[in-house]
């Protein structure tokens, strides 16, 4: 893993230990991100996280969203159902609200199902493009932007886990999820300020 990466992952994993949250980190097999790569693209800087940090049980917590994060080991079959077939050929990108050929999903909320990719068509110069999330069970796929870079995102994950360190385990109203997105916005401004203008952490 690259510099950054790696202390984005350390960040997400600091999060979780001082939060008393378990959470799980492998190395994922050469061969188990072989499979998924004859049929989708794994961006670099993605595929030296799940050689490194294989998110194995990894979800995070906050008073408005837990994200688990998918393990290598689901990735094929997490495509099946929005880019292929059941026999694993791909779909025909349907270019009116369909699911793209160049989304790969890592992560899915498990409050609400709506799952969290990343964009392979706009890779950047480290190998690492942009994670959007869109809302699950209508007619059209309208992603809206989660991070900038998969970097970016574990650390609006991090930044998120931290200021939800704040809020407890007790139950919480509106109101509380309102004071929750209110002290995450500042946090996320100088990471990421084309996600906080997004407007899905805020």
């Amino acid at each position: 893993m690259d510099s950054d990466l790696h202390d984005a992952v350390a960040a997400l994993k600091t999060t979780f230990e001082r939060r008393s949250i378990r959470c799980e980190f492998g190395k994922a097999p050469a061969e188990v991100l072989d499979q998924p790569r004859k049929l989708f693209k794994l961006p670099a800087r993605y595929r030296a996280f799940l050689l490194e940090s294989n998110p194995i049980r990894v979800e995070t917590a906050t008073p408005v969203e837990r994200i688990r994060l998918l393990p290598a080991e689901e990735l094929l079959r997490e495509q099946v159902g929005f880019a292929l077939h059941d026999d694993l050929t791909l779909i025909e990108a349907n270019k009116d609200g369909g699911w793209r050929r160049t989304w790969v999903v890592i992560g899915q909320s498990a409050l609400l199902g709506d799952p969290y990719f990343l964009d392979v068509a706009k890779l950047d110069a480290e190998g690492d493009c942009p994670v959007y999330t869109a809302m699950s069970g209508t007619d059209r796929w309208e992603p809206n932007l989660a991070a900038s870079s998969f970097v970016q995102f574990l650390q609006i994950l991090a930044a998120a886990m931290e200021v939800a360190e704040g809020f407890g385990q007790a139950e919480i109203g509106v109101d509380d999820e309102d004071v929750f997105r209110e002290a995450l916005a500042p946090k996320i401004r100088p990471i990421d300020l084309a996600a906080l203008r997004a407007g899905h952490w805020t």
